[in-house]
């Protein structure tokens, strides 16, 4: 068997309904549920698809966002591990580690990286 490789989604959690988010949220949903499908289908050719949930990272496609701010906000201070909305690192070495041999039986996975942000309550 050899590793046919893998294909890693950018997301944003979608769990709960967030203000401002409005028809970004129901692509989403559809992005989940296409990696879900993609992982089944792929999978016997052993390629891996899996989705980052990210915490907010200004990039283009936040600024047509309306009410972004309020994700740059509260995020830091909610997440236990913090968050920079201006680092994209974090984001950048886990879709690396994603597509890197190191997750060898991860398919259908989404791994939020948000700085912890998607475990805590009110």
């Amino acid at each position: 068997m050899t590793d046919g490789g893998a294909f890693v989604g950018l997301d944003f959690d979608n769990t709960v309904a967030w203000p401002a988010y409005n028809w970004m949220g129901v692509a989403k949903a559809a992005l989940e549920a296409t990696n879900r499908y993609l992982a089944k289908e792929l999978g016997s050719k052993q390629i891996r698809c899996n989705l980052i949930a990210a915490g907010p990272v200004k990039t283009m496609a936040a600024k047509s966002i309306p009410g972004f701010s309020t994700f740059e906000d509260v995020w830091g201070d909610r997440a236990p591990l913090g968050w920079n909305v201006t680092d994209s690192s974090a984001v950048a070495k886990s879709c690396v580690a994603m597509l890197s041999d190191w997750f060898p039986a991860t398919t259908g996975e989404i791994v939020h990286v948000d700085g912890g942000f998607h475990a805590m309550g009110v």
